[in-house]
């Protein structure tokens, strides 16, 4: 009789306990989706915060009387390229693939339906791939600063944040061609950076150096940015704002590989910063203040690919390689090829992006990211993808970029005159002054 009670009892307790199993199993649910969400808000507002980061490097590594005009580059960088990435962007590098190349629905957040769950999540992913769109644009500015029409800039910042830049991010995180070959980017060394990169690559050649940076006899002359301490500002914002962009990128609060990544992260920054800043010492005798940023920047922009799949320790490696590369890159660009780049952009983003990318194939590990690299036993495959993938976004951007500022040369032209250059844009373009009532001296 007892027996009979124990099992009626016992039938009676799983029979109420299934609802309150269900509802704690949606509840957990529930919260996880919540972190996920608050956590990929939280890195795009990061990320956004490396736009003042961006602007205040440009501005610093430049003279006085363009920083107004620098300030407008990257506030439209990101308002007109918000606008463009909703309306044609994230459909071209999210939406339903074709062909392996480009996206073909989801224009002006179709997808983004307030009602439902997955609306609402792709809302919070729109606004986080828009962050990001707009890094990859504001790169371009950097180059090609201190002699460039505003409203030619304008013009190619919307086309990069809604056209070129959108499909090299369909090819690797939409579901494209690369994608499905193996190629490994988790953060974008190569499809935000590299992109940005070799974008001003093709602008700075197209639109030649400023006036007065190469004398006859092909004697390069220095051009001081009128504010180093507002350039390291600007890059202990972006080093901040880049722990949002790396780690965001697992787009889940929940995936706790978040940790490893902001290590890798802050270790591959802090060895690059050092190990450029032995390089110029040793080079030039003096430890220069700007390329010791440059060299962190550098070591962030390396380790973005691989933040996911390498160790501590390979991030160390590589951020001091990015260190020693950027530093002999600025070198190469700027006195050999004779290419004007005032920020060094080409060098950290393209160059080192590039490395970055290729680092993946050596370094990565499979107790990180479930890959092994050519140094840890996995063979060369994945660093022949890893080849193909950052030759083929050079050949695509670099050629696209470089139609793109030829037709807008011959159309509404591409550069100031010599007079607007030598007043400065902020009061030719905008009829104004940065440090007014401040007495600004110019040689060039």
């Amino acid at each position: 009789m007892l027996g009979k009670m124990f099992v009626c009892l016992l039938l009676l307790m799983c029979l109420f306990s299934v609802p309150a199993f269900t509802q704690e199993t949606a509840t957990a649910a529930s919260n996880a989706t919540a972190i996920d969400t608050v956590w990929m808000l939280i890195a795009a507002f990061m990320v956004f915060f490396m736009q003042a980061g961006f602007a205040m490097v440009e501005a610093g590594f430049t003279r006085a009387k363009n920083a107004g005009n620098i300030i407008m580059k990257n506030l439209m960088d990101f308002s007109a390229g918000s606008i463009i990435f909703y309306l044609v962007g994230f459909g071209l590098m999210f939406g339903r693939d074709k062909f392996g190349f480009i996206g073909v629905d989801g224009f002006l957040l179709s997808a983004g339906d307030p009602a439902t769950g997955e609306g609402l999540w792709q809302l919070a992913f729109w606004m986080f791939q828009t962050v990001f769109a707009a890094t990859a644009a504001t790169i371009v500015s950097g180059a090609m600063a201190e002699r460039t029409k505003f409203i030619s800039y304008l013009l190619y910042s919307v086309v990069i944040s809604g056209v070129v830049y959108p499909i090299v991010g369909h090819w690797i995180w939409g579901g494209g061609w690369l994608s499905d070959l193996g190629f490994v980017d988790f953060a974008g060394s190569t499809v935000v950076h590299s992109v940005g990169g070799w974008a001003a690559l093709a602008g700075a050649i197209i639109l030649g150096p400023r006036l007065g940076k190469y004398g006859p006899n092909g004697v390069v002359r220095a051009i001081p940015g009128h504010n180093i301490l507002l350039a390291s500002l600007g890059v202990f914002i972006l080093w901040f704002g880049w722990f949002g962009f790396n780690a965001g990128s697992t787009t889940s609060g929940t995936n706790l590989s978040i940790a490893t990544i902001a290590v890798t992260t802050n270790l591959a920054a802090a060895a690059g910063s050092i190990a450029a800043m032995l390089t110029v010492w040793f080079q030039f005798g003096k430890p220069d203040v700007s390329m010791s940023l440059n060299g962190a920047l550098a070591g962030l922009v390396a380790i973005t690919a691989g933040c996911a799949n390498v160790s501590p320790g390979s991030a160390i490696i590589i951020g001091l390689l990015a260190g020693i590369l950027v530093v002999l890159a600025v070198e190469f660009i700027d006195k050999r090829l004779k290419i004007d780049d005032p920020v060094g952009a080409i060098s950290v983003h393209g160059v080192c992006g590039v490395f970055g990318t290729i680092c993946v194939g050596l370094f990565a590990q499979a107790p990180y990211g479930e890959l092994n690299g050519l140094f840890f036993g996995g063979g060369a495959e994945l660093l022949f993808k890893q080849l193909i993938g950052a030759g083929t976004v050079f050949v695509w951007t670099f050629s696209t970029a470089f139609l793109l500022f030829k037709v807008i040369q011959v159309s509404v032209g591409l550069r100031v005159s010599k007079e607007e250059e030598l007043r400065g844009l902020d009061i030719e373009e905008h009829g104004m002054e940065s440090y007014s009532g401040f007495q600004i001296f110019t040689t060039q």
